[in-house]
């Protein structure tokens, strides 16, 4: 034994203060670990003290567990007390700030290293060797518990009896050994083994067998491939190895230190640890998975299992992923029942047991920058396992990941514009990480309400699910910070194909601030600062991306959007465009208003234009219920003009001093992709053969060639206005307003009449562009749009 081993041992003393039998257990993985714990106890044995010691290793949740010795040391029907011994090793300093290397695999991880390192750790460092003391506890209390968990009588089964009193010596230690390596280690254990006792899957399984017309046997072993799959089994070493790998992959592009609010996340850390508790993200780029785990391991959070589809179990990442709490899932699998209980109860076991879970409740990568419409597929599943195990004051966080820039639009435009999506594999992971290789900016982190259940909802209730789902998606919406990249493409897409010179940029992008902020809309921590300083760093970044041009050829200095880019720059603008939707519309309805010849009152024609803007947008924001709406959109013209009641009752001359105190407009910047893509979309449809049918992804490809088509002849402004799912979900509005029917009657004129409107609607988004242009610069000839007002 060391020299420092005397020193070691002469710690705290091991043994109990307590009269009933003692058995030490001893977790110990190799001679050197056993000595240590042996030695630990005679150096404080008191006189006269009998005590039996039964060594089994624990750290391996996969292997099975020899607790023959156990049992015997356990069987004599008295009330023995167990007491938990480990030897834990915390790591250098050095090796800390390095994290996992290469020679870890060779020599073990300075936090369970092999025995030549742990003998030189034990010589050298003796510091760093605890000897840790589980809370030690009664047999007698420990068969209870397991009587009451799994119905059997711990004296008739005393195998599984001693198999449970090992893993909840192991529970203990790893509760004992985290106050030295810090909550972040915080992992559950021996789930598979707990799932497969569970008699309510059992019963679910046996249901399954006698359905399907099977042996119970082959369901269970079903179900116990499913485990394989998709089970987690999460060590300290593959949690820091995929830290580290995260960090690799962030910092290739972006700033290291992430952005967020440190009270928000001691918010979040109170919520997870009292609560069962979800977090679910945004998802604009395949390092979002990075980002939240990241973020709640540096700031010592136990590390949430999250969840990432089947597709993404490639070799070499997958086991990667797997062993740092990722759980892969199969995409589709509803008409699988045992896979279905299966994730079900694993999934209600996580949350039981307070370990947090995360994934992208959108369920793929936005392709517009817009948040997708919710998928509930995960959150039905984490429900109705929620409801299976009893929970309750389940909390649901929405989680908010933004970025200056992200590598995968430029891979998003050409995918909507038809080009196919490369299939993930070890190669494609290679190239993806290597295109990370470019400054980016920042990433930005934040945290919303969070959708409190004081129970689970019943698995039957598809609206509840629903409306869980968007509460989550409007609070994300509303934390998402508005962030300098968004606000100039905003700006600069409002006058394409025209560049602005710096100072009208300014203007406008000033303009746009103030309105943000006279709203308390969340923006990005240092936007006011670069507002206030010079911003040519991140104009570089997003010139160097392709996304802005810069011509300093002329008398002045001109920047634009860079031709064949303007998709790009359209998602950025996305990210930020609901904060901008009702008063785009309010604009839109004042213009119909304004242009209206009937006599009288305006305030009718304004709120039907309104909630028919509401209504034909519905596949692409989010709104409140419908009077709910109506009072955002009061409360916003309330601060365009106190008396906007008394001005719209003056009819069309009221309706446009409204328009001119409408500062800045902004439905030209908001909404033109999406009204040039639907007019397309109603165009098509009206031009059909009498009597043809269409499919959707027929319409949608037909869309496709028709919107090249109008942009060649300038019919749309670019080739943002071209995008598979905007003719996606202009396919499902006309099919909501049952213009896709052709069994119903004057279907044809139906079809015309929604083309016509919507051609109506360019003009009143090119006369918002127009006024926008002439306020801050000489118009065109194309700006005498304007003069319609």
């Amino acid at each position: 034994m060391a020299n420092h081993a005397p020193d070691i041992v002469q710690r705290d003393s091991p043994w109990p203060d307590d009269d009933r039998p003692i058995t030490f257990l001893l977790d110990a993985n190799s001679s050197l670990e056993r000595q240590l714990l042996v030695d630990w106890i005679e150096a404080h044995r008191p006189p006269g003290a009998e005590a039996k010691v039964v060594h089994l290793s624990l750290g391996d949740d996969r292997k099975p567990l020899e607790v023959t010795p156990l049992l015997n040391a356990i069987a004599s029907g008295s009330n023995t007390l167990v007491a938990p011994l480990r030897v834990a090793w915390t790591p250098s300093d050095r090796a800390y700030a390095a994290g996992p290397r290469l020679i870890d695999l060779l020599q073990g991880p300075e936090r369970r290293p092999g025995p030549l390192r742990a003998r030189y750790i034990l010589r050298r460092h003796p510091e760093r060797v605890h000897l840790v003391r589980g809370s030690p506890d009664g047999t007698g209390t420990m068969a209870q518990r397991f009587s009451g968990k799994y119905n059997l009588d711990a004296e008739g089964h005393g195998e599984a009896f001693a198999i449970f009193v090992a893993r909840q010596a192991a529970i203990v230690l790893d509760a004992t050994e985290r106050k030295l390596q810090g909550g972040r280690y915080k992992v559950p254990r021996y789930i598979a083994q707990s799932l497969r006792s569970n008699q309510t899957l059992k019963d679910q399984l046996f249901a399954i067998a006698s359905e399907r017309g099977e042996p119970r046997t082959e369901v269970i072993e079903e179900a116990n491939e499913y485990f394989n799959e998709m089970i987690s089994i999460p060590t300290s070493f593959w949690l820091d190895v995929w830290i580290k790998f995260s960090n690799f992959c962030l910092g290739l592009g972006y700033e290291r230190q992430l952005n967020y609010d440190p009270e928000d996340l001691e918010r979040v850390r109170t919520i997870v640890r009292n609560h069962p508790s979800a977090l679910l993200w945004t998802h604009k780029t395949y390092i979002d998975g990075f980002v939240v785990p990241k973020l709640l391991f540096d700031n010592n959070f136990p590390v949430p299992h999250f969840f990432a589809g089947a597709n993404l179990n490639i070799p070499v990442m997958g086991r990667l992923v797997k062993r740092a709490g990722g759980v892969f899932i199969k995409r589709t699998f509803a008409d699988n029942p045992v896979y279905k209980a299966a994730l079900r109860h694993y999934i209600g076991y996580l949350m039981e047991k307070r370990f947090p879970l995360t994934w992208s409740f959108e369920g793929t990568r936005s392709r517009l920058g817009k948040l997708m419409p919710p998928k509930y597929g995960v959150l039905k599943y984490v429900l109705e396992g929620c409801h299976s195990a009893g929970s309750s004051d389940i909390h649901i966080i929405p989680v908010t990941v933004s970025y200056d820039l992200i590598r995968d639009a430029e891979e998003y435009a050409r995918e909507q514009s038809g080009v196919p999506k490369a299939p993930e594999s070890l190669s494609w992971l290679v190239g993806y990480i290597r295109s990370l290789a470019r400054p980016m900016g920042k990433i930005y982190v934040d945290f919303g309400e969070p959708v409190v259940l004081p129970e689970a909802p019943s698995p039957d209730d598809r609206m509840a699910v629903a409306k869980i789902a968007f509460q989550v998606a409007v609070e994300a919406n509303r934390v998402t910070p508005i962030t300098y990249p968004a606000v100039i493409c905003m700006a600069l897409l409002g006058v394409y194909p025209r560049a602005q010179t710096e100072s009208e940029v300014a203007a406008t992008v000033d303009d746009i601030i103030t309105w943000a902020k006279g709203r308390n809309l969340r923006m990005s921590s240092d936007l006011d600062q670069q507002q206030l300083q010079d911003t040519g760093q991140l104009l570089d970044l997003m010139m160097g991306e392709g996304i802005i041009t810069r011509f300093t050829g002329g008398p002045t200095t001109v920047y634009g959007i860079e031709a064949g880019n303007v998709a790009v720059a359209s998602y950025y603008r996305n990210t930020i465009v609901h904060f901008f939707v009702n008063k785009a519309l309010i604009e839109l309805a004042l213009i119909a208003a304004a242009e209206s010849e009937a006599q009288g009152s305006a305030s009718e024609l304004f709120w039907q234009e309104v909630l028919e803007l509401r209504d034909l947008f519905k596949f692409e924001f989010f709104y409140p219920p419908t009077e709910a709406f109506r009072q955002e959109i009061a409360a916003e013209l309330e601060l365009l003009d106190p008396n906007w009641a008394s001005e719209l009752s003056e009819g069309s001359k009221g309706a446009r001093r409204l328009l001119l105190r409408a500062s800045p407009h902004v439905a030209h910047m908001t909404l033109q992709m999406y009204v040039e893509s639907y007019s397309i979309a109603a165009d098509l449809l009206a031009n059909l053969a009498p009597g043809e049918t269409i499919g959707t992804e027929d319409f949608i490809d037909r869309c496709m060639n028709y919107g090249k088509q109008a942009l060649l002849q300038r019919r749309i402004s670019s080739e943002a206005s071209n995008l598979k799912l905007l003719f996606k979900n202009a396919w499902d509005m006309l099919t909501s307003r049952n213009l896709t029917d052709q069994s119903l009657p004057d279907y044809s004129d139906a079809r015309l009449a929604q083309a016509a409107a919507l051609d109506r609607l360019i003009h009143r988004v090119e006369i918002s562009r127009a006024s926008a242009i002439a306020s801050r610069g000489r118009p065109t000839i194309r700006d005498g749009a304007r003069g319609g007002l």
